[in-house]
């Protein structure tokens, strides 16, 4: 099993990066948002996840350990994939997906292509007891993220634009239209 890959970024495409580590390219799917944040990198390290089934060898790549033990506890889920699991963390960070949990709102994770409301059902109940409970404090920030990502998806920015702005915002700024009209701002001052 491959847990962790550290070398030299030959090429990107699509959902995947290529790694060359000594003189060998290794092929590892990884989250839109990762993608966003390697992309100017040369180099690189990911935790990876590796998924063996009869006629298939695949990596997967996550920058941070949060986001790679999110992926195995959604992949652990019947009928969730590790492409579903992949798209599910492209559109939330592992906060935004706990906060979802604990607060039984399926609506991020229904976003996903592929995920409808009774698999999404399926993965707040499963994970319901596994994931670690958050502060009041953070389930606020994190369900005020997820509805400042609604509004900046329904403005038309991209789910890693998204994640991206509202990254930026402080977290004492706990009004979902604060919190809209910051990443708003700081997005605006990145891009002058």
């Amino acid at each position: 099993m491959i847990a962790k890959l550290k070398g030299k970024i030959s090429f990107f495409h699509g959902n995947y990066v290529v790694i060359d580590v000594n003189d060998v390219g290794y092929k590892v799917q990884v989250t839109a948002h990762t993608l966003g944040r390697i992309a100017s990198s040369s180099e690189v390290e990911l935790y990876t996840h590796t998924y063996v089934r009869e006629d298939t060898l695949s990596l997967f790549g996550f920058l941070e350990l949060e986001e790679f033990d999110m992926f195995e506890l959604l992949i652990s889920i019947s009928g969730i994939g590790p492409k579903a699991a992949l798209g599910i963390l492209s559109i939330a960070d592992p906060k935004m997906i706990r906060a979802a949990v604990l607060s039984e709102d399926p609506s991020i994770l229904t976003r996903v292509s592929g995920v409808g409301k009774k698999i999404a059902q399926r993965v707040i109940l499963e994970l319901k007891n596994k994931v670690s409970d958050l502060t009041a404090n953070q389930k606020e920030k994190a369900s005020a993220d997820s509805e400042a990502f609604e509004a900046l998806a329904s403005l038309g920015y991209s789910v890693s634009e998204c994640r991206e702005m509202l990254k930026e915002v402080p977290s004492h700024v706990s009004d979902v239209g604060d919190r809209v009209k910051f990443a708003l701002k700081s997005s605006g001052k990145k891009n002058s």
